[in-house]
């Protein structure tokens, strides 16, 4: 029997590698944001610096062009509910965290008291390549953790259907 070759190599290489999820907080100008992320990683080793692809159609990126903080939660395998409510609901009509235990930090980013592996991040930069998403650059500031866990992956979340589709822009950020 003959392999099938995909329709699209790229979609399909995407598919294979199914990163962790996470919710990234921020704050700006007494407005609180919160999105689910799938495209994130490690960007610097010496210094901790970590980049975060926000989706231009999110409420989360308008408020990340006015913020310099922000906190990466790492969602593990039972936090499905957290991806849900972030992923599937949009800012512009709903106050994500209404009746969450939240923490805020120092810089007034409000931290999921769920959560207890995170990281708080200094913003460095945003790079728009005309794609999709925008990349915010960032500096480690402190982190936390409970200890190893197994973390929940795109494909733990996939049945979800998003607050905004890919194709959806903001029209003024």
């Amino acid at each position: 029997m003959a392999k099938r070759v995909a329709e699209d190599p790229f979609d399909s290489l995407m598919a294979s590698i199914d990163p962790p999820l996470i919710v990234l907080t921020t704050s700006a100008e007494g407005q609180w944001a919160g999105c689910l992320v799938g495209f994130h990683a490690q960007s610097s080793i010496t210094p901790h610096h970590y980049s975060v692809w926000l989706s231009k159609a999110n409420y989360t990126y308008r408020v990340a062009l006015r913020a310099a903080h922000f906190v990466v939660h790492f969602l593990a395998a039972e936090d499905l509910p957290l991806a849900e409510r972030f992923g599937t609901l949009t800012g512009e009509d709903t106050d994500k965290f209404a009746g969450m235990d939240v923490d805020p930090d120092p810089d007034g980013v409000p931290r999921l008291t769920a959560c207890p592996n995170w990281m708080s991040l200094d913003r460095i930069a945003i790079l728009d390549d005309g794609g999709d998403h925008v990349c915010l650059t960032t500096r480690m500031s402190s982190a936390h953790t409970a200890g190893d866990f197994t973390p929940l992956r795109l494909s733990g979340a996939a049945h979800l259907d998003p607050g905004h589709g890919s194709q959806d822009r903001a029209v003024h950020p």
